[in-house]
């Protein structure tokens, strides 16, 4: 694919952008040199090619935004530049200085630091103590560095206990974790792989604010994201990957917001499977956000969202409650019903019980008090299995940690919930299941070699995807609960699973969909219930005119 006309001509990787260039969008002035350049970079996977002649440079004082969709090869870039992978082409440069990283040591060595998208913690220690890992040789004055930590924590305005177990905290509260540890290195290329996937709002415009202080410092920071509106907020350049390779660049990011999710979606290869009604559910996915609805985009009528009646409760949660280990009140009395052919949002700021409440409804978490039923069949107490066997499709909010098998196959995976259906006198149709994985990946667009490979080797987002195709293709799906289900995926693929999740309802299967984006959920539910600390605030249609009346539920007032 050709580059289009509107992406700027970025200085060849051996040369910086002319010396007395004035300062960028966001204020910061340009170096003469890049601190690290990518030439014609090449990876390939057996016979899968990740990566093929990409060339990037990445300048001090800059925020490089890596766009693309999912596996496009963002995450195979961010691995390489830390040592991960080592390339089969092209050649890197730290200074003007080769550089070639054997491992994550080297990249460390060197001032680059990462966070990835996948945690890296002990969860049976302290906060504080994985923070300090790895952070001195010899003896370690703990106070002088827990000083250190604590006043790092203050100053990125992030909710954190250095004295918290990490076992014990909810998804976004490790990830808080994650980006701490990379950034007390205090690194000179700092690599974050969707680092705001699981943060609040508020944390998300601390996080950014923090990347704009670090690069006004000198460094350069190379940030992969599909959030359209941090873009607009903190990019100073952007780089668009399709396929492994280079297709678009912009040096004015904010204003080329519209064609670069174009260059994102625009593959010639899906013509066949109506991709135009696809981009157009993309980009309208794209610019939903207020951040972002300036784009000057058109697309067709929509129909309503809650246009079918609602009828017969497929879901009754009466009373559940959930306290922790230490008797802390986590899910308090949470009473509500979905019906069939209805999707239900659980909006609110995480850590308000949405974990504890998708944890118990997938049998994975027992109830201090309350029950549940499905189809008036009482599962409080059912194993994940039997939840399952009873028609309960679970996406759950971490999928790398209990949504699938990550050392077992993509085909295995995506077959985990129907094994038995492949079974003959004790032996597995290999067959039968692998023409069944071949029609799951071409309807859910799981992009991999082969059925075969390791699924821990595939992108987050061909990860969530699979998950997704597994659970909402049950033979006898009569509820889905989706937790965080578009957690990590580009746009186009958000708007892909909303389609699915639209037509599950329509199917006549009850939705509970838990999602810390608000906007998605304004989008897509029949009716909206907010949580706070454990309890159910109130519940409305999302209308617009009710988001300022959400809000406030959100943040714990009534009305």
């Amino acid at each position: 694919m050709n580059q289009p006309a509107f992406a700027s001509q970025e200085p060849s990787p051996h040369e910086g952008p002319s010396e007395g260039r004035p300062e960028g969008e966001h204020g910061r002035p340009h170096a003469s040199r890049p601190v690290l350049r990518l030439e014609g970079i090449g990876k390939r996977f057996g016979t899968f090619r990740a990566l093929g002649d990409v060339s990037v440079a990445l300048m001090p004082g800059e925020v490089h935004c890596l766009l693309g969709e999912n596996g496009a090869g963002k995450s195979t870039l961010c691995n390489v530049i830390f040592g991960v992978h080592q390339p089969d082409e092209g050649a890197l440069w730290l200074d003007d200085a080769p550089y070639r990283p054997r491992s994550p040591r080297d990249a460390l060595a060197n001032g680059i630091a990462m966070v990835h998208q996948h945690f890296s913690l002990v969860g049976d220690v302290t906060v504080l103590d994985n923070l300090l890992l790895g952070q001195s040789r010899g003896w370690l004055d703990r106070k002088t560095r827990a000083a250190e930590v604590r006043a790092l924590v203050d100053d990125l305005g992030l909710a954190l206990d250095p004295d918290a177990r990490i076992a014990e905290l909810s998804v976004g509260e490790r990830q808080r974790v994650e980006i701490v540890k990379c950034l007390i290195r205090k690194p000179r290329v700092l690599v974050l792989d969707e680092p705001t996937a699981v943060l609040l709002p508020a944390e998300i415009d601390a996080l950014l604010e923090v990347c704009a202080r670090v690069a006004a410092r000198g460094c350069a920071v190379v940030l992969v994201t599909h959030k359209l509106a941090e873009i607009r907020k903190i990019a100073t350049r952007a780089t668009v990957l399709q396929s492994g390779r280079v297709v678009a660049r912009s040096d004015h990011p904010s204003d080329d917001i519209d064609r670069l999710v174009r260059a994102m979606i625009d593959r010639p290869e899906v013509a066949h499977q109506g991709s135009r009604i696809a981009q157009d559910a993309a980009l309208r996915a794209a610019v939903a956000s207020p951040a972002v609805a300036s784009c000057d985009v058109e697309f067709p009528a929509v129909e309503s969202p809650y246009s079918k009646p609602l009828s017969e409760e497929v879901l009754l949660v009466d009373g559940l409650s959930v306290r922790d280990a230490q008797g802390v009140t986590r899910l308090d009395q949470c009473t509500l019903v979905v019906n069939r052919g209805e999707i239900v949002g659980i909006a609110g700021v995480e850590g308000n019980g949405q974990s504890e409440l998708g944890a118990v409804l997938a049998g994975m978490m027992r109830a201090s008090e309350g029950r549940f039923f499905v189809e008036g069949k009482a599962l409080t107490d059912a194993s994940p299995r039997d939840i399952t066997a009873a028609g309960v499709g679970i996406v759950p909010e971490d999928r790398h940690a209990v949504g699938c098998v990550t050392d077992m196959s993509l085909i295995d995976n995506l077959l985990l919930n129907r094994l038995d259906g492949f079974s003959k006198r004790g032996f597995m149709r290999r067959g039968a299941m692998r023409t069944h994985a071949l029609e799951l990946m071409k309807r859910f667009d799981v992009r991999a070699a082969s059925v075969d490979v390791r699924f821990g080797g595939l992108s987050g987002g061909n990860q969530q995807k699979a998950v997704l195709a597994r659970e909402l293709t049950l033979d006898n799906l009569v509820l889905l609960m989706a937790a965080q289900p578009t957690r990590g995926l580009d746009v186009g693929a958000v708007a892909a699973v909303y389609d699915h999740i639209r037509a599950a309802r329509d199917r006549g299967a009850g939705v509970l969909l838990i999602s810390s984006e608000l906007d998605e959920l304004m989008t897509v539910a029949d009716r909206i219930v907010v949580l706070y600390r454990g309890r159910i605030m109130g519940s409305c249609k999302p209308d617009p005119t009710q988001r300022e009346r959400i809000g406030a539920w959100m943040a714990g007032h009534t009305s």
